[in-house]
């Protein structure tokens, strides 16, 4: 069994799809006659496409047929996946590729945990698949953040006890999820948003080779 384990939530964190998903949920709502703010679409982060098209149908007082449901969730999916089809490696956040080049150097193994269903493609269109010895996405889990269930699979599949493995996430979500799982959490955006995160940065340029080597040493001594 390895030592340590990184796990790395996909959207907000190693790429900013938020912004895609934003549009392809502005453009249904705007559809269905709903007003959808980027206030509104913070309540979608993290959260699964469905739970995400329940809320958009809550805010706008409508009921529908479940088949109409899927039609929808289909066709909100097909626009966001127009968006993300010209994806390519200057999409990922600065300093991202830094953080695994180092996480590779040192033989520290990486899964992906995240509530999309287009994880893969993604990752592949970015150039960042190789780094990944496990991806657990919103195809693989039956419960969505912040149930730990998608971050738990990862580290099984990392070889990993979870209390060794460690989180990045921008989402409240992902945080409570994490640290429901006894990982070490650390969020990446708003540091009072993501308050109950062990650590918070506003982003990977603020996170040094100091502070990871103090991390991975940490966690090392821990497990002896």
């Amino acid at each position: 069994m390895n030592k340590t384990g990184f796990i790395f939530d996909l959207d907000g964190v190693i790429v900013d799809t938020a912004k895609y998903h934003y549009l392809a949920w502005k453009n249904l709502a705007e559809e269905l006659g709903i007003e959808f703010t980027e206030e509104d679409n913070e309540k979608f982060k993290g959260v699964s496409r469905r739970r995400c098209l329940e809320i958009l149908l809550e805010m706008g007082g409508i009921t529908v047929s479940d088949e109409q449901f899927e039609s929808w969730l289909q066709e909100k999916n097909e626009d966001y996946l127009r968006y993300i089809s010209k994806m390519d490696e200057t999409e990922i956040l600065p300093n991202v590729q830094r953080v695994l080049e180092y996480l590779k150097e040192r033989d520290i193994p990486m899964a992906l945990g995240s509530a999309s269903k287009n994880a893969i493609p993604i990752l592949e269109k970015v150039s960042l698949l190789p780094y990944f010895k496990a991806v657990v996405d919103g195809n693989a889990v039956t419960k969505a953040k912040p149930d730990p269930e998608v971050f738990l699979i990862a580290a099984e599949e990392l070889g990993v006890n979870p209390s060794h493995c460690v989180v990045f996430e921008d989402a409240v979500a992902g945080i409570e999820a994490a640290n429901s799982a006894k990982m070490l959490s650390i969020g990446i955006g708003n540091s009072e948003v993501l308050s109950q995160a062990a650590y918070s940065f506003e982003d990977f340029t603020e996170m040094d080779i100091e502070f990871l080597d103090k991390l991975v040493d940490t966690l090392e001594e821990r497990i002896k």
